[in-house]
């Protein structure tokens, strides 16, 4: 065996290693800004989703009061004077526009709340992609690690399956691109 063969090929091994260590851990790092961004948005939607369905609660509550009360001014106006039938109509009318009002209201915020879900839900599918994406090079770089310990160029080979998926993943994440796998999604958390 020749000594300059044996020198330059851990040098090669320890220089492929080293420039694949430096784009993954940039890629990585890339994401992981990103992955940050989207989990703050993600907490947002979720503060927003609670949000709407309190004042969800809150409309439901006013509106059985007006209903509640809609049924007593209705027995009411049965038992009234036609002296006192006019004050209670009107009351009646008061009532049922706000009983309405607060109906209505009730089921925009419905809407909201389910479009904040949505949102959460979108948001959640791109973290789960760079999730996947920061475990995948994590193993590829420990692989990487051995490969350059033990000098086995095979390892270097094997690191890369990881590296490539995790850089997919990675690249899904940033370009919004519709690939997800499911099961390791669902495995995993």
């Amino acid at each position: 065996m020749d000594p300059v063969e044996t020198s330059s090929s851990p040098s090669r091994l320890n220089t492929a290693v080293a420039i694949s260590v430096a784009l993954l851990s940039t890629l990585m790092g890339v994401c992981k800004v990103k992955d940050d961004n989207i989990v703050q948005a993600m907490q947002q939607a979720q503060a927003d989703k609670l949000d709407h369905w309190s004042f969800y609660q809150a409309r439901n509550l006013r509106e059985e009061v007006a209903k509640g009360t809609l049924v007593q001014l209705r027995l009411q106006a049965a038992a009234s004077t036609p002296a006192l039938r006019p004050q209670v109509d009107a009351a009646i009318a008061q009532y049922e526009k706000i009983a309405a009002d607060q109906a209505a209201k009730k089921e925009e915020l419905r809407q909201s709340a389910q479009a904040d879900q949505q949102t959460y839900d979108t948001l959640n599918y791109r973290d789960d992609q760079f999730d996947l994406s920061d475990a995948a090079i994590a193993i590829a770089i420990a692989l990487l690690a051995i490969a350059s310990l033990t000098q086995i160029w095979w390892l270097f080979g094997l690191s890369m399956v990881p590296a490539a998926f995790g850089t997919v993943m990675g690249l899904a994440g940033l370009a919004g691109w519709k690939l997800h796998p499911d099961l390791l999604a669902r495995l995993l958390s």
